[in-house]
């Protein structure tokens, strides 16, 4: 409302000035995609490409927070920062594949729920006298749903 709405604060009173020229242009600009840019040499359609694929790379970032849950981290050393940004990184195109590769099967799961149910699955190792035995959890048909349609082998006991 700042726009259209000028308040003068230097009146006694409550006074404004409604601008209603400036409300009718605003209003014209109502639906449309208006960005405003100090390049000059790129044409219009590859600004307005750049732009939505900020969208993307933002979608991505909310994926890094909320989905796979990876939050900040105070490194120092610089290897450690390459480290955790190469980590992030693959951590965000792992769950980019698996998005594409679930819609690809036309399943109605999320990454982030296929994450959760296959988290679900565990391997075991225990010796007994002396022997080692292992073991796998029992696996759901929604489980083996899940590894078929991401296109990975379903996990053995060895």
């Amino acid at each position: 409302m700042g726009h259209i709405i000028d308040i003068d604060l230097r009146h006694e009173g409550f006074a404004y000035h409604y601008r209603a020229l400036r409300q009718q242009a605003l209003e014209r600009l109502d639906g449309k995609l208006l960005l405003v840019t100090n390049v000059n040499d790129c044409p219009a359609h590859e600004i307005v490409r750049r732009y939505k694929s900020l969208a993307d790379i933002e979608r991505g970032f909310r994926v890094l927070k909320s989905e796979l849950e990876i939050g900040p981290m105070y490194h120092r050393l610089p290897q450690r920062i390459r480290a955790h940004a190469t980590i992030c990184f693959i951590a965000l195109i792992l769950h980019r594949v698996m998005r594409m590769r679930l819609k690809a099967a036309n399943s109605a799961c999320s990454p982030g729920r296929a994450l959760s149910l296959l988290s679900r699955i565990q391997r075991h190792q225990v010796k007994i006298n002396g022997a080692l035995v292992e073991g796998l959890s029992t696996v759901t048909p929604e489980q083996l749903e899940l590894f078929k349609a991401l296109q990975i082998p379903k996990p053995t006991a060895q």
